[in-house]
């Protein structure tokens, strides 16, 4: 059976939010999803299933999540082939010189006017970089601590949630590895 990742986005951000990983992976068994794993408490999950269609696991997760903890959750769904090539993208990307590196995973494709859109919001050695379902944020010097987004890149991208570099890459690692 196939495996598939999940990234689970605006959870565990505030007190009406929580969504502990072992919480996570149970709903995900309840679900009748097998062999789930969890990567830190930021909704990143691995798991195997009979179903083919990304979109069909989205939607059931989405449901399973929100008949558990009351609100929605919304998850974007990767095959592992699609999200190891994120991951090999992100380490293509990514420079020394960079002070930052996030990468947002999208619901849906960007259209053409999106990614004109976002290539246009380049400024101060700050760029955005989208590839499939991904865009891949490259902070430069003046980069500012705390701000994820200086660009505003993401009022762009509709549903998606970001992981930085190390997550990205370390998940491609160790879920994705063939």
């Amino acid at each position: 059976m196939p495996s598939y990742v999940a990234f689970l986005r605006a959870i565990n951000l505030g007190a009406n939010r929580k969504f502990p990983k072992d919480a996570i992976k149970a709903a995900v068994e309840g679900a009748g999803f097998t062999d789930v794993e969890t990567h830190i408490n930021t909704g990143n999950v691995r798991l195997t299933t009979a179903m083919r269609s990304t979109a069909k696991i989205e939607v059931a997760l989405e449901d399973a999540f929100l008949a558990d903890r009351g609100f929605e959750v919304p998850t974007m769904v990767f095959t592992t082939a699609e999200f190891a090539q994120i991951g090999r993208d992100a380490e293509e990307l990514h420079a020394p010189e960079l002070s930052r590196h996030y990468v947002y995973l999208l619901k849906e494709p960007l259209t053409a006017d999106a990614m004109a859109t976002i290539d246009g919001l380049a400024r101060d050695g700050h760029r955005a970089v989208v590839r499939g379902r991904a865009c891949h944020l490259l902070m430069g010097e003046g980069y500012r601590e705390g701000t994820v987004d200086p660009m505003n890149v993401a009022r762009h991208l509709g549903v998606a949630t970001n992981r930085n570099y190390n997550v990205v890459t370390t998940l491609a690692a160790k879920w994705c590895a063939s």
